[in-house]
């Protein structure tokens, strides 16, 4: 048996005591900007983030995501002669050269290694285009539908496009994974270089990382037709924003501008604290009738301060189990959306240990039952 409650009314009610104002407008140089919480997806404040534009190395994103979902992080990779020749930024990889993957994402990331993307896709794909296929139809999957890549790199190319709100969509998928977040928050990354007697020192060229409190990551970006490109991602409190500019000026300010107004804009709400108690379940041929099914962490999710957000709890888990059952033990789960579409989740474990009646305790409990039973109906 599924239990609902909507919880947006008791969230909206946390916020009204918070003393916050609302951040004023923000100047921007950027043609194209947002900033997004990641887990939820809302949207704190967009301009022209719908109008398609080139995503420049920006792009290297999905390449992440995508060698992160198809590859081996133990393989080695060979660079081809292609790969190797590949123009822009590069992590100067000569033909014939190997490196695990692993190493290839991190050149990728910190320094922007245009040959190393280009090395990974014919690795996975065995081509560029595959690859940039594969690309494509997970910028899809995951709700990035004005998306387009022909690359690996975000080399210019006319069908090479995207928008402010779809790289928002993909830097949020992306947290989701450890590895891609440990990789994009790293400063500073030493890798082998084969046939030379130095290993290559990385050094990551995202100065989010320090320029502003919680900054983890994520990837900038340049051609002359994209102009400067920034998405950058930042964690405080427990809520991860991202924020994207698209053609900007002042690539770094305008990034800064967004995130500190983003984190003015949402505040982080309890919903639960670990231990609390969610549901009572009957337990079968126990020496105890009922057991308490309590959260094992606590939920803290991102709020707007305008307390326009609505969330949904749903608490999955049986009316009725059987003895024994052991404290700790995971019965059901809590499950909490926004805009109907699941966010976070925490296990609903037993609160404490309920041991089988015996068969004695099994037949006097039938007896009574009985009994109580017929003096009900006979009263």
């Amino acid at each position: 048996m599924i239990r609902k409650c909507f919880v947006f009314l008791c969230l909206s009610l946390t916020l009204m005591g918070t003393a916050v104002s609302e951040a004023g407008p923000i100047e921007l140089t950027a043609k194209s900007a947002i900033v997004m919480d990641a887990r939820t997806g809302k949207v704190l404040y967009a301009k022209d983030a719908e109008e398609k534009r080139y995503p420049a190395s920006t792009t290297k994103m999905m390449t992440l995501i995508v060698a992160l979902e198809h590859g081996n992080l133990e393989d080695l990779v060979t660079a081809s002669s292609n790969a190797s020749s590949t123009e822009g930024s590069s992590l100067w990889l000569s033909p014939g050269e190997q490196l695990k993957m692993l190493d290839m994402l991190y050149g990728i990331m910190l320094i922007s290694g245009n040959d190393a993307t280009v090395a990974v896709a014919e690795h996975i794909s065995g081509s560029l285009d595959n690859f940039a296929k594969l690309m494509t139809q997970k910028a899809h999957a995951i709700g990035a539908k004005n998306t387009n890549f022909t690359n690996s790199s975000g080399l210019p190319d006319p069908n090479h496009i995207t928008t402010a709100h779809d790289l928002a969509k993909i830097a949020a998928y992306g947290y989701k994974n450890p590895l891609f977040t440990e990789i994009i928050s790293t400063e500073k990354k030493i890798i082998p270089w084969p046939g030379k007697d130095h290993d290559r020192e990385l050094y990551n060229e995202n100065k989010m990382l320090w320029l502003v409190e919680g900054g983890n990551g994520v990837k900038t970006g340049y051609t002359e037709a994209a102009g400067r490109c920034l998405v950058s991602g930042a964690k405080r409190n427990g809520i991860q924003l991202v924020a994207v500019v698209l053609d900007s000026d002042h690539m770094w300010e305008d990034s800064v501008a967004l995130l500190e107004y983003g984190f003015k804009n949402i505040k982080p709400v309890t919903v639960f604290n670990k231990g609390d108690i969610l549901k009572t379940v009957k337990v079968l041929e126990g020496k105890t009738d009922t057991i308490k099914l309590v959260t094992n962490e606590s939920m803290v999710i991102p709020i707007s301060i305008d307390g326009s957000d609505q969330f949904e709890t749903v608490i999955e888990a049986p009316n009725k189990i059987e003895a024994p059952v052991k404290a700790g033990q995971k019965i059901g789960v809590v499950h909490v959306k926004y805009n109907n579409t699941e966010i976070a989740k925490v296990d609903l474990l037993a609160a404490d240990n309920v041991e089988q009646r015996s068969f004695f305790g099994s037949v006097w409990g039938s007896v009574w039952n009985f009994f109580a039973f017929f003096i009900k109906n006979i009263s």
